[in-house]
């Protein structure tokens, strides 16, 4: 059963890397992945005479369990979806317009670091995922020429994936590692964070900027037929909900810090004061003006598929966390690399360009127990460069990030094209990176 669980998992892992030419959504090989996984621990107890309810609630070794195992996960579902619901309801109203209607140079490098820096911040401030979403729909407008625009688009994913790293809301594996203990202290993972994570930016922005001469040609506008668009708002509106939707998604660390209470819940309580003062702006007017704009329209525009991903991976990793398997790889690591943590966070983030970061935190968190004192203890070396890695490492490939796959879905970026384009200039930012996280801290 040990080697099987092994086998079931890599061929889920397989179907989830090749979603594309097999045209199964990777939602529904993490969901049998992950369910599997977990029958196949319950037939391994119940064969070896174990109280398999026991072992449901408490784990074998009364630490775990899957009922531990669901309250972690579902934390981290409910902060996301929240999350999702907000950004959407923002992008509803056009709130983003607020910021992107000012952009108006054409020139080729100052627009570059213009929409990087922007990425850069919107990234900590909302998510990878989404900024990565609204950046490309700005792009469309801004640049006719569609291997211009590709660059454009590959940066993004660079910044947008640096910007998430520093930022407990702005990567899922951020997000995970501070909603499980391992980096409770928000202004620290900020402090220690946004410099290195600047760096791996900064460094291929520098060099792609030598090189990226000229002037965009803007294609011609044209009136948008997206559902967002379809009822444009007031431009008091837009503000107001722009500002609601990033004051509310900026109050959740406050809240977990006053109240000690799980993100999620004030992640929610954001949503329900949004939701609430929406509602009440659009309560004068006839039922087809106001219907888009109301939080249950931008409900059934909410990727529950992601949802639904990370619910089949995170499922699967803990399975193999309660088999064991997780230690053994963490043993595996240590022996390698003598221990030396940034050796092994370095090749983690490697791993993540290849393998989607999400299950190789979800594995690392389970590989390494949160310690009273060190380099592993709660706010330690190794969870912050692993948060680092984790969140940047992805960019060196087009699939090895959530924003790296929107970004290839939305704009049909080759993935050889980003390979030879991007993947360098993403790679030298990533090692700049964490050696000056090295330098700083270890």
């Amino acid at each position: 059963m040990a080697i099987l669980i092994i086998i079931v998992f890599v061929i889920g892992y397989a179907a989830i890397a090749l979603e594309h030419p097999l045209k199964i959504d990777k939602a529904a090989s993490a969901l049998v992945t992950g369910m599997v996984c977990w029958a196949i621990y319950v037939f391994s107890l119940s064969g070896a005479g174990h109280d398999i309810s026991h072992i449901i609630e408490h784990g074998a070794d009364g630490n775990g369990g899957l009922y531990h195992h669901m309250f972690d996960i579902a934390n981290i579902l409910f902060f996301l979806m929240g999350a999702m619901t907000i950004v959407e309801l923002v992008d509803a109203h056009e709130g983003f317009a607020v910021i992107t209607d000012r952009i108006k140079t054409k020139n080729i490098t100052k627009l570059l670091w213009i929409i990087c820096i922007l990425t850069f911040f919107f990234s900590a401030a909302l998510d990878n995922l989404t900024t990565t979403i609204v950046m490309i729909s700005l792009l469309r407008k801004l640049i006719k020429d569609q291997k211009t625009r590709w660059m454009f688009v590959g940066m993004v994913v660079i910044a947008a994936n640096a910007g998430g790293a520093w930022s407990p809301i702005g990567d899922v594996t951020t997000t995970m590692l501070w909603i499980k203990g391992q980096l409770p202290d928000v202004p620290n993972i900020v402090v220690d964070l946004i410099l290195p994570s600047m760096v791996a930016l900064l460094v291929p922005l520098s060099v792609l900027s030598f090189t990226f001469k000229g002037e965009v040609e803007r294609p011609a506008k044209k009136q948008e037929n997206a559902d967002h668009y379809l009822n444009p708002t007031t431009s008091s509106e837009r503000i107001t909900v722009f500002i609601l939707g990033l004051a509310g998604l900026v109050f959740v660390p406050f809240f977990k810090t006053i109240t000690h209470l799980p993100p999620f819940m004030g992640m929610m309580l954001s949503l329900g004061v949004i939701w609430t003062v929406t509602e009440i702006m659009h309560k004068g007017k006839n039922k087809a003006d106001k219907e888009t704009l109301s939080v249950v329209s931008v409900l059934q525009k909410i990727d529950v598929a992601s949802v639904l991903f990370f619910l089949g991976i995170l499922m699967a990793v803990a399975a193999l966390q309660e088999f064991g398997h997780l230690k053994t790889a963490a043993m595996a690591l240590d022996s390698a690399f003598g221990g030396d943590i940034f050796s092994i966070n370095i090749v983690i983030g490697l791993l993540s360009s290849i393998v989607d970061n999400v299950p190789l935190v979800a594995a690392a968190q389970g590989m390494y127990n949160i310690s009273p004192a060190g380099d592993f203890a709660a706010n330690g070396h190794f969870w912050e460069l692993l948060a680092y890695c984790a969140g940047t490492g992805g960019s060196a490939l087009i699939i090895g990030s959530a924003a790296g796959v929107a970004a290839m879905g939305l704009e049909k970026i080759d993935f050889m094209w980003y390979l030879k384009k991007i993947s360098w200039l993403a790679i030298i930012g990533y090692f700049a990176g964490a050696a000056v996280y090295y330098v700083l801290y270890l």
